[in-house]
């Protein structure tokens, strides 16, 4: 099936203002296209099973991943292991969006810091 992101993605909200659209949703791999206004961010999180990788589509991203911190760009990535906490900040005056790649899929495995 075509998956149109405002027509027929399974949409959800995070964060205070954050917004999420399942583009697949299945028990092997999750892909969710995700948006973050300027000045949010996500809890700092680890998945006991879920290997990801985020991928920017527009804006910057700030990822600290086990006390380490990247900078990444529009068309650059970066893969998260399993067990490794985490956190996504978006520190500019725009909206950041992205891809993240999970596998399996990581909503039911989440553990906060």
């Amino acid at each position: 099936m075509k998956i149109i992101k405002d027509e027929n993605a399974e949409h959800y909200k995070w964060g205070k203002n954050c917004d999420g659209w399942h583009l697949l949703k299945n028990k092997e791999l999750s892909v969710i296209k995700e948006s973050v206004p300027s000045g949010e961010y996500e809890i700092r999180h680890k998945h006991l099973n879920s290997r990801q990788l985020f991928y920017i589509l527009k804006g910057e991203a700030e990822i600290e991943i086990e006390g380490k911190t990247f900078v990444l760009k529009k068309d650059e990535s970066i893969e998260i292991p399993p067990l490794h906490y985490h956190q996504l900040l978006n520190k500019n005056s725009t909206a950041l969006e992205f891809l993240v790649i999970s596998q399996p899929p990581s909503h039911e495995d989440r553990i906060t810091e």
